[in-house]
């Protein structure tokens, strides 16, 4: 019997190959090993769990349906992880555009090549658990929260986020920027609210 969290190389090899042959058992238990896991990640994008379902569903057809292009050239792991997060962004991507059919503005996230000054940045030492990182990133904007998931999550340099969200490295910096910029504001509003000082 397969252990879902510890399969090994030949194991996984010969799920992809029932995969590939469309066997329904293999499948599944590719799902079952790695639901979990993309779940974590596409929650980030969305703090909707009922998305977050929709996104992963969606991820993995694009998995199995692309199975036969992962050539066993690094994770099998970080190849599905790539398409949940490209899956996420198109996600994300769409709810935007339907939100701002009418509006025909430049989106106030897109700072173009602006130059991002050093005071901008958030001090090193203001050091967050991952719980206070999560609770920060859900009043972030779409924009913002992509680039900081792609930037602080998926070690993706800023030219990579740029060529996956089409936008500019600027616009990159320039939304990490203040994505940091934002949660820092947030989380120490809410530490001084749980120590019961005023805040203003």
């Amino acid at each position: 019997m397969i252990d879902l969290q510890n399969i090994d190389d030949d194991q996984l090899k010969k799920l992809i190959d029932g995969c590939l042959r469309n066997n329904r058992k293999s499948q599944e238990l590719i799902f079952r090993s790695f639901y979990g896991k993309m779940m974590a990640v596409c929650r980030r994008y969305t703090f909707d769990d009922d998305q977050a379902k929709d996104i992963v569903q969606d991820g993995f057809i694009k998995v199995f349906r692309n199975l036969h292009k992962f050539q066993f050239e690094g994770s099998f792991e970080g190849w599905i992880r790539r398409i949940m997060v490209n899956t996420a962004i198109d996600f994300t991507r769409k709810q935007k555009s339907s939100q701002q059919v009418s509006n025909e503005t430049k989106p106030i996230e897109d700072y173009g090549d602006i130059a991002i000054e050093e005071e901008e940045e958030v001090p090193e030492e203001f050091q967050l658990k991952i719980s206070d990182i999560k609770a920060g990133m859900s009043e972030l904007s779409t924009a913002y929260r992509n680039v900081f998931n792609l930037y602080v999550f998926e070690n993706y340099s800023h030219q990579e986020i740029a060529d996956e969200l089409n936008i500019s490295v600027g616009t990159s910096k320039s939304n990490l920027a203040k994505a940091r910029a934002n949660m820092k504001k947030i989380l120490l509003k809410e530490l001084k609210s749980r120590d019961g000082e005023s805040v203003e």
